[in-house]
């Protein structure tokens, strides 16, 4: 590593980029500090060590292989991040809670009420996950698009079925990706510079979803990614990658984030078209 970080986004960068060549000691703390910055920030060496199923040495390992002299070092500029989100007491004691993993009591009510705080919890990391710049340009990209193409399979299938709905209904051209009778590969190699391709897959990571994103990024084709984590397989391709955080821990893994992204990737979309066209109708109208 050339250069020590100096803030949190810089640190996510260079974790990133080191991940490869890490070893996999190593890359288990990685994932843990990138998939879990607020744990690393508050817990102690042994704690984080534990929490990551790792020997605490390792956590010193990882701080110096990423040029800092030590974890308390390197922890600083996580509690730098948290402090500047300021996670509320109320976020703090649901993931206490999830931690303890005590099944929810009261029968359905009790089940019901588990999957709301933890709605609530991811949806108010939502806005901590999502880039402002990276919104401005995908909005653009879709607005630009000659065809829009939307893959997502599995659980991912739902969002991209609503994106695929959504976009429609803004007149913009758009194709589902759906691989009906076996035809995605033919489908995938259709799509063309100039068209823009909207990928969804979290871990455990869809082969096809990942081929496709990395052949339309060979062909010059803009991919807009909608995925987990910085070290999953769609980011090299995307050319805006949302990053919504892994949540693959919980037995049935929520879809309330991805939900809430495409929904205001499609309402900024319209509002982008409204800007567009107004100037043109006040030329049109005299104005």
């Amino acid at each position: 590593m050339s250069e020590r970080a100096i803030n949190y986004e810089q640190l996510k960068q260079h974790i990133s980029q080191a991940y490869p060549g890490l070893p996999k000691q190593l890359q288990r703390i990685a994932r843990f500090a990138l998939e879990k910055p607020h744990d690393l920030a508050l817990g102690t060496v042994a704690a984080v060590a534990e929490a990551a199923e790792v020997q605490p040495s390792s956590m010193i390992r990882f701080a110096n292989a990423l040029g800092f002299g030590g974890f308390s070092e390197m922890q600083q500029i996580f509690r730098g991040h948290l402090v500047e989100r300021s996670a509320s007491y109320r976020e703090r004691i649901e993931q206490m809670r999830r931690g303890n993993g005590r099944p929810a009591a009261g029968g359905g009510t009790g089940v019901l009420r588990q999957f709301v705080d933890e709605a609530i919890t991811e949806l108010s990391h939502l806005d901590e996950n999502v880039n402002p710049a990276d919104m401005k340009a995908a909005v653009r990209l879709l607005a630009g698009a000659q065809l829009i193409h939307v893959l997502g399979q599995r659980r991912a299938f739902p969002i991209a079925s609503y994106l695929a709905y959504a976009l429609r209904k803004l007149d913009l051209r758009t194709q589902l990706l759906d691989g009906v009778g076996g035809m995605l590969g033919e489908f995938v190699r259709g799509v063309a510079p100039g068209d823009v391709l909207i990928a969804i897959s979290t871990r455990n990571y869809s082969p096809e979803v990942v081929d496709a994103a990395a052949a339309c990024h060979q062909r010059g084709v803009a991919v807009i990614a909608i995925t987990d984590s910085p070290l999953s397989p769609l980011k090299p391709p995307a050319r805006v990658c949302f990053e919504l955080g892994d949540d693959s821990a919980q037995q049935f893994r929520s879809l309330v984030g991805q939900v809430c992204l495409s929904q205001a990737l499609v309402v900024a979309t319209g509002h982008h078209l409204a800007d567009r066209a107004s100037p043109r109708k006040r030329r049109t109208n005299g104005g």
